[in-house]
């Protein structure tokens, strides 16, 4: 495959099995990188020695490489601000169940994971959405630029997700916390597909306001609008409303050599490995038409 992007996928989109999921990123989808969220029904974060020890095995048979890990940092209410909405029925997605105390300890964890499966990233994301968050959002911004500064004293660099249920949910808002948290070791995991669900048109809206030296990642997946008009839903790559072909032309424009990641979301297929399947077909050829893959 040559791209001028690490084409990747995230593993548990394809199946909890993580061996099955390598088997099928390497073998029948032709890459050479993955990002880690949960494997075998456990959050990444929850992973014993034994469980690590067998991840790295794994990798290693198929000759794969961890683009980054999906940590779920900062994925939780802010103290003292009102209960978001968002959190009563997301906070233990994807096997992540932790606290805000804990929260200096999923840091930790995650930055020594991410020395053990070779990578320099590390995603995290800005606390559950709130109705009003300026009264706060000092406080927030603060503690992100502590995180970071811990990354970077490790050689790694922290990754904001831009999340429509969280804080920074847009490229607009992207733009505001990168703005805010002024360190070499903050980029953006841009995913087009959450700033859609907000409402935005990521491309060219969303991703022309960015500052391209500070995207560090992307998240892969598409959206259409419901049946019934009243929202988003999730829709396989390339059958949903994002330009794609645009966006990877323009990420290849502005020199952008990181991966892009498969999220799939969608399982429209009927299970999560033919809808991602399916999805990946999607995403290929998008990238043809962009000049970005052959």
């Amino acid at each position: 495959m040559n791209s001028p992007f690490r084409v990747s996928v995230i593993t548990d989109e394809l199946t909890q099995d993580f061996g099955r999921a390598l088997e099928i990123a390497s073998l029948d989808f032709g890459l050479n990188w993955v990002e880690l969220r949960g494997m075998w029904n456990k959050n990444l974060m929850r992973l014993d020695a034994k469980e690590i020890e067998e991840a790295r095995r794994l990798l290693e048979r198929y000759r794969l490489r961890v683009s980054d890990l999906a940590s779920p940092l900062f994925k939780v209410d802010w103290p003292g601000a009102p209960r978001s909405k968002f959190s009563p029925q997301r906070r233990d997605q994807f096997g992540a169940d932790f606290t805000f105390a804990q929260q200096d300890e999923v840091l930790e964890r995650g930055l020594e994971l991410a020395r053990v499966f070779r990578t320099d990233r590390l995603r995290c994301f800005d606390f559950w959405r709130l109705d009003d968050p300026a009264p706060y959002r000092a406080a927030m911004d603060a503690k992100l630029l502590q995180a970071a500064t811990k990354a970077g004293n490790k050689g790694m660099i922290l990754l904001l997700e831009n999340e429509h249920d969280c804080n920074t949910a847009t490229g607009v808002e992207g733009v505001r916390t990168l703005n805010a948290v002024r360190s070499p070791y903050f980029k953006l995991n841009w995913d087009p597909g959450n700033a859609a669900m907000h409402g935005e048109t990521p491309y060219p809206d969303g991703y022309d306001r960015l500052p391209k030296d500070r995207i560090g990642h992307v998240h892969c997946k598409d959206v259409a609008r419901k049946p019934d008009g009243t929202g988003y839903e999730w829709a396989a790559m390339g059958r949903g409303l994002i330009d794609w072909v645009g966006q990877f032309r323009a990420l290849k424009r502005d020199d952008f050599h990181n991966a892009i990641s498969l999220e799939t979301h969608w399982r429209g297929a009927g299970t999560a490995e033919e809808s991602t399947r399916q999805s990946m077909a999607g995403m290929k050829e998008q990238l043809r038409k962009a000049g970005a893959l052959s």
